[in-house]
């Protein structure tokens, strides 16, 4: 991703050593561990794009980029996923500043096994027993379905200061006109995404 020189903040956070792609994977799987809850943005036949959170349903392998939700498929979201596939996820840590920005493509399944995998027993609050011995809300209720959305694209911020030398950092820079950049914006490419992904074919 290559800085324009007319935003200085994107171009310093940037300038930073080389970083392996399994070294980027971590950084998202910590902000992702840390903040549990993501915004799963989708767009409508109208244009209108609509956001909810949604926890990524485990387990994770350490190279796992895709993320897993498990959704009921009579809602919205997954008429506007059937318009168009191309979604954002993100995840905002607002104790550290820390983020994440998926661009991706968005998978609608009824695998049952792959819904037996993600599944948890926390997950059944969100669907209820509808007492008609088929929508009973376990993992065999066909209301449920699973979101698979394969990343084309990652940004990440991650911070590398703590939250008085940030503070002290973008005074530094509004006094002198030096742009703050108190840690480093972070992408994983396509071309990243799909080395890494077939280390971990499941």
């Amino acid at each position: 991703m290559a800085a324009n020189p007319l935003d200085p903040y994107v171009a310093k956070a940037t300038d930073h050593p080389k970083i392996s792609p399994q070294e980027k994977i971590k950084g998202v799987h910590e902000i992702i561990k840390a903040v549990k809850s993501a915004m799963l943005t989708t767009r409508a036949a109208d244009g209108h794009m609509h956001s909810r959170a949604m926890a990524p349903a485990g387990p994770h392998e350490d190279s796992q980029l895709t993320l897993y939700f498990i959704g009921n498929n009579v809602s919205d979201k997954f008429d506007e996923i059937a318009n168009d596939q191309h979604v954002n996820v993100s995840f905002s840590d607002h104790s550290t500043t820390n983020w994440v920005s998926y661009c991706g493509i968005a998978r609608v399944s009824q695998d049952r096994d792959l819904i037996k995998k993600h599944w948890s027993k926390l997950t059944a609050a969100w669907f209820g027993d509808l007492k008609d011995g088929v929508h009973k809300g376990d993992e065999n209720d066909p209301r449920v379905s699973i979101i698979e959305v394969v990343p084309d694209e990652i940004r990440y911020w991650i911070t590398k200061s703590g939250t008085i030398s940030q503070g002290a950092q973008v005074a530094f820079g509004a006094v002198t006109g030096h742009a703050a950049a108190p840690g480093e914006l972070r992408t994983i490419s396509k071309d990243e995404i799909q080395l890494t992904q077939g280390l971990n074919t499941n």
